[in-house]
């Protein structure tokens, strides 16, 4: 059985998606529209923008669903079985399995990237990757630590990202160093995704959720926040909003699919980040990309 996969923020690079547009015609379409979406030329920051361009949270969510979803969309291989995303892949994963129409979900990914970078503003957060321990260790050490620090990515086995306070941030990669971590490096992002400190963010996806029509989807959607395989399109909306203050429970959800059958994953959207996390979680399982 297969399975279908979308990266999140990181997997952006120069030209992206500029291939896939001169090669396949169906795909103008999609890309033209999304600049009518946005109101703004993202194809034009996508195609020729620099690195930094690419980096601002309200241009990178965008162009990596946009990228994600029409490449899925274009592609006579995309016969999924099962459907994940990583953070902001759920939504490339919720539209490619036609549980959200491309309108609604870029309009959505457009609402939570800008109230995300608004709460990275109002507030003094980061993350930091912490390599080589056991997940149990980080999460007591987090939860040692009187300031606002959690667990945030659970990416593979000896990969746990954490994020917070800034400060409770450095507090744990200092403790972590001390109880045996390989590496505690502070990461290069703009603010603490998947804590508390998104919490402002909350009240504009949901109001842009409750607007927007969601079906049941096409195969089993593994959402971040639980894990498990869903269809029913309310607690697909729940999921999705928890997820903002959640943590992406991606060993988790890859261990699920495998549990349930699923022998095969295939990466689609820019950059190959999502292959090298499934092999280390179980290198059994075939991993490629479209």
């Amino acid at each position: 059985m297969k399975a279908f996969v979308f990266p999140g923020q990181g997997s952006q690079k120069p030209g992206m998606g500029k291939e896939i547009y001169d090669n396949i015609s169906e795909s103008r379409n999609l890309f033209n529209k999304s600049n009518d979406i946005l109101g703004f030329n993202m194809t034009n920051l996508m195609f020729e923008g620099t690195p930094e361009d690419l980096l601002q949270t309200k241009v990178t969510q965008p162009a990596i669903f946009i990228h994600s979803v029409i490449s899925a969309l274009t592609s006579k291989d995309f016969k999924p079985q099962a459907c994940a995303g990583h953070s902001l892949g759920e939504f490339s994963a919720l539209v490619s399995s036609e549980a959200l129409s491309f309108e609604d979900g870029l309009k959505l990914v457009s609402i939570r990237a800008n109230a995300m970078q608004e709460a990275c503003q109002k507030t003094n957060g980061t993350m930091a990757a912490i390599l080589g321990l056991e997940n149990k260790i980080v999460e007591d050490v987090c939860n040692e630590i009187d300031e606002n620090v959690k667990p945030a990515n659970y990416n593979c086995p000896g990969q746990l990202v954490i994020s917070g306070e800034y400060n409770a941030v450095e507090k744990a990669c200092q403790i972590l160093k001390e109880r045996g971590a390989k590496r505690a490096l502070i990461l290069p992002v703009s603010g603490a995704f998947h804590s508390d400190l998104m919490e402002s963010a909350k009240k504009e996806l949901k109001d842009g959720i409750d607007k927007s029509e969601f079906r049941k989807p096409i195969c089993k959607i593994y959402q971040n926040f639980s894990a498990k395989p869903v269809t029913d399109p309310e607690i697909i909306k729940m999921n999705l909003l928890s997820q903002l203050t959640g943590a992406v429970l991606w060993s988790q959800s890859v261990n699920e699919m495998v549990n349930d059958g699923i022998n095969e994953f295939v990466e689609v959207g820019p950059g190959n980040t999502l292959q090298g996390l499934i092999r280390k979680i179980n290198p059994e399982v075939l991993v490629s990309k479209i």
